[in-house]
């Protein structure tokens, strides 16, 4: 990741906009930096007054954790609910937007996990079925190297 500008150059650029009515795309020539970054600062410090740097990443709070208890309970009297229904409902009911990937990372991050249907588990998949059984009576041949090991 790009190292931030220093604050005495952001001033300097800014300064010779604002003091010395040089367009931003000359600032930025003069003092080597890009023009979309001079056009940023001076905006910026046009609208807020502010010369320093934008914070980057950080933690961020969860949206979804004042409603914690609302989504417990929708859970508990709906078990079978899916995470897009909870989306539907949590944004018309309490107006709060969140897509099925934010739920998903919610509910592990509390310890909520997804539920187990057990008539789909003793199914199983065709890729998971265990290896046929050997006939019975016949001989299996014995193995020169002992298994795991190469050749």
């Amino acid at each position: 990741m790009a190292k931030s500008y220093s604050q005495d150059l952001r001033d300097r650029v800014i300064d010779a906009v604002e003091r010395d009515g040089m367009s931003r795309r000359a600032a930025a020539r003069r003092f080597g930096v890009s023009e979309s970054s001079a056009i940023k600062w001076v905006q910026r410090y046009r609208r807020t007054g502010e010369r320093g740097p934008v914070g980057k990443g950080g933690h961020r709070r969860s949206v979804l954790e004042p409603e914690r208890s609302w989504l417990e309970a929708t859970l508990e009297t709906m078990p079978d609910i899916t995470l897009e229904a909870v989306s539907r409902r949590l944004l018309a009911e309490r107006g709060v937007r969140a897509d099925t990937s934010m739920l998903s990372r919610f509910f592990r991050r509390i310890g909520i996990g997804s539920k187990k249907n057990a008539a789909r588990q003793r199914a199983g998949s065709a890729r998971r079925r265990a290896p046929a059984r050997p006939m019975e009576g016949l001989s299996r041949p014995r193995r020169p190297h002992p298994p795991g090991l190469p050749r």
